[in-house]
């Protein structure tokens, strides 16, 4: 097994386990986040992920456009017009991913 598939799924079981873990103590007061301090941690783990996602993704789209550009520099319009606008969808993604957070960091009790 590669060193990613093992961090792949390891981050998986990671997430399974917040999410089954979660899952009883909201059935048993009806709340959910019990205690404030866990309603931090969890939006501030979500907030990195998110601005984390997104700076690889338009990394990655950057990355790509720049190499293209260099193999074929003919066609560095079209591509310069693909990677704005496909940087664009990620970094609106993004935007709105830390916008839910933000919502519910002053929304949830």
């Amino acid at each position: 097994m590669t060193v990613s598939k093992l961090m792949m799924w390891t981050g998986a079981a990671i997430i399974a386990v917040c999410l089954l873990a979660g899952a009883p103590a909201l059935a048993a007061d009806g709340t959910m986040f019990p205690d404030a301090g866990l309603k931090f941690v969890g939006l501030g783990l979500g907030l990195g992920l998110v601005v984390i996602g997104g700076g690889r993704g338009i990394g990655n789209i950057g990355s790509s456009a720049v190499e293209s550009m260099a193999r074929q520099p003919e066609a560095s319009n079209d591509i310069r017009a693909a990677m704005l606008l496909s940087a664009a969808f990620v970094e609106g993604a993004t935007l709105f991913g830390v916008v839910v957070l933000f919502v519910g960091i002053f929304t949830v009790k």
